[in-house]
């Protein structure tokens, strides 16, 4: 059965054959498709914007080097009034670890409650060990972030 999961109101995540159904874009009014995939095609609509993260399903893949670029886009479609669909072959393990890492950065979510929200929302979600501890570096980054966000934003007050 094609279908796209919603984990967020603006974020779905789906398999790569569920991805290329112009009626399930329609249906979902999705204006985003992020292929996490080398090799997995595109859906033929023209009205939906593309971006490839060409990564295997493999654990020495580095798909962090996305995760910063992918919840990005992501957010910016949220900000425009558009939709995301992140998808990779099964829609298992490289496409859920991009929506971990969105919910991670943008809904500041630890590592273990995104990966269970995007679990609610698809349960056939696995993220391979290799992504999983790139995620969990990516929540350490996070965090170190927002540590010196807070810092200087205490630097700035005035007396």
């Amino acid at each position: 059965m094609l279908q796209l999961y919603k984990v967020t109101e603006a974020l779905c995540i789906s398999n790569a054959r569920s991805a290329c159904s112009a009626q399930l874009l329609q249906q979902e009014a999705v204006t985003l498709c992020i292929n996490v995939s080398r090799q997995q095609p595109f859906p033929a609509d023209a009205h939906v914007t593309k971006l490839r993260i060409a990564v295997y399903d493999d654990p020495s893949e580095d798909l962090y080097a996305h995760f910063d670029t992918c919840a990005d886009a992501i957010q910016a479609e949220v900000r425009h009034g558009g939709r995301s669909l992140v998808y990779c072959k099964n829609g298992r393990s490289r496409s859920a670890s991009i929506c971990i890492a969105f919910l991670m950065k943008q809904h500041k979510l630890k590592l273990k409650e995104a990966l269970q929200e995007v679990k609610s929302a698809r349960h056939v979600i696995d993220p391979n060990p290799g992504f999983l501890s790139q995620l969990q570096t990516y929540e350490e980054e996070l965090e170190r972030r927002r540590a010196r966000a807070e810092e200087i934003s205490g630097l700035q007050r005035p007396a």
